[in-house]
């Protein structure tokens, strides 16, 4: 029998395609727009899971929540939001949902989402021959206990066949469970934010938020308000009270991404929420206690930022009580296939397409680059390639003219960092993006550098 889901959400077209998407997947799927009608329904009826927006015409998603707890239906909920929400998705989350999406929403999270919670209470409900009967439905294959875990971990997620690929989830698995702060290295679109997840996903504190945050976008005047806070007033622009992020994920998991731009200052009151589990918001006078993980990530070596001084020894140490390699996708073999099958089969349900595949010539090509960008330069050429097809299969000539793998790569140092940038800048005419790919960093790394060393370009 297909699992019922109840999709609340005024924006129609929206909604629509929600409901598309959960039937092309084989789930029986309904939509509403209203709490009203939403809470009509449910008086009446079962779902599997129910998927809400936070913002509706007649209140909030909340409003459903609390309605259902009143009522003693109990059913697993997940709130979607928009931008900036989620401090409201955390009270959410407090009220009894079990988990949320942000706006606009990624099929591959939405999948991984929706099938976290639908096992979860089908575990509860059915317990070990439930929890046997998803992991067979999550691999789609025949498998033995070990396979079972490792299949099980990945929430998901396109595994890979490749060694590399198997090394990196057998660490993941190991240290989920544990309290262990991970420190996950890769370069820039290896899927760091997603080894995250599922390091969160599979521990003890799944249950509760996992909050990203993007530390190369955080000004050094704003990092301490947004990770722990602040007091309405505390400076020109706080015109009310802010709970930080290490705040709203009480409980959960925080994911530093790009950790290597937190400028000093903040790394020190970094080092101090995590030995004394315990941050003070901007203008307060009072400590608040704090349990999370922390998973950060970076595409930068550490230990050369430490000899500079750009970076806190203690620090480094306190956040890298385990590591996990995220391999690059040149160097996973035939798995760059399995990812391009998975991208293409997303672009198809965003673009509302029917293509069936690679033609050989198509994946030789696909194979041959080097893929600088990894997973995320993949996804956008078979998005992209998947729009222009006008064939049931993507052929070479859908595919962009590749850059050649032997374009000069150069090697930060930290004694000449700033004229190798200069040099590189230079060398790419100018160019940041691809002087990012000589000296193997992301662009945003990049800039943040250009600021600090107050390089002109």
């Amino acid at each position: 029998m297909k699992q019922r889901i109840l999709i609340v959400e005024d924006d129609i077209s929206f909604g629509t395609m929600l409901k598309g998407w959960f039937i092309k997947n084989d789930y029986s799927a309904e939509l509403r727009t209203k709490v009203s009608d939403a809470t009509e329904m449910l008086s009446d009826e079962k779902f599997d899971l129910i998927l809400s927006d936070l913002r509706l015409p007649d209140g909030d998603g909340t409003e459903i929540l609390r309605w259902m707890k009143d009522n003693n239906k109990n059913m697993p909920f997940i709130v979607m939001t928009s931008y900036g929400e989620v401090q409201s998705a955390v009270e959410a989350i407090k009220l009894g949902a079990e988990d949320y999406l942000q706006k606009p929403i990624n099929p591959a999270i939405l999948r991984e989402k929706i099938g976290l919670v639908l096992d979860r209470n089908n575990k509860t409900e059915h317990k070990q021959e439930a929890k046997s009967e998803n992991i067979a439905k999550t691999t789609e294959k025949k498998t033995d206990k070990s396979e079972n875990k490792k299949a099980n971990i990945t929430s998901g997620f396109v595994l890979g066949k490749s060694e590399a690929a198997q090394q990196m989830f057998s660490y993941i698995c190991k240290v989920a469970p544990t309290k262990m702060s991970v420190l996950i290295l890769g370069e820039s679109g290896t899927g760091k934010e997603y080894a995250a997840r599922l390091i969160h996903d599979n521990s003890n504190r799944k249950d509760k938020p996992f909050i990203a945050v993007d530390c190369g976008s955080l000004s050094k005047e704003l990092a301490p308000s947004e990770l722990f806070g602040h007091l309405k007033g505390s400076f020109t622009s706080a015109i009310e009270n802010k709970t930080g992020v290490f705040e709203q994920a009480n409980g959960g998991t925080v994911f530093l991404d790009e950790v290597g731009n937190l400028s000093y200052d903040v790394q020190v009151q970094l080092l101090r929420a995590l030995q004394e589990k315990k941050i003070r918001p901007v203008g307060s006078a009072k400590d608040v206690s704090v349990d999370v993980r922390i998973v950060s990530a970076t595409n930068e070596d550490l230990t050369k930022a430490i000899t500079t001084g750009a970076f806190r020894e203690d620090l480094y140490h306190r956040l890298n009580e385990f590591s996990v390699q995220i391999p690059p996708l040149r160097e996973r073999g035939n798995d760059i296939v399995m990812f391009a099958e998975e991208f293409l089969r997303q672009a198809n349900e965003e673009l509302e397409k029917d293509i069936k595949g690679f033609s050989p010539d198509a994946i030789k090509s696909l194979k041959s680059n080097s893929w600088s960008g990894n997973l995320r330069e993949l996804r956008n050429v078979i998005r992209r390639s998947a729009l222009f097809a006008e064939k049931e299969f993507i052929t070479s000539d859908d595919l962009p003219d590749f850059i050649p793998a032997k374009e000069e790569e150069l090697t930060l140092r930290p004694e000449n960092e700033k004229e190798i940038i200069e040099n590189a800048i230079k060398k790419a005419g100018g160019n940041k993006t691809l002087a990012a790919k000589m000296l193997k960093i992301d662009r945003k790394t990049l800039y943040n550098k250009i600021d600090r060393y107050n390089i002109k370009s």
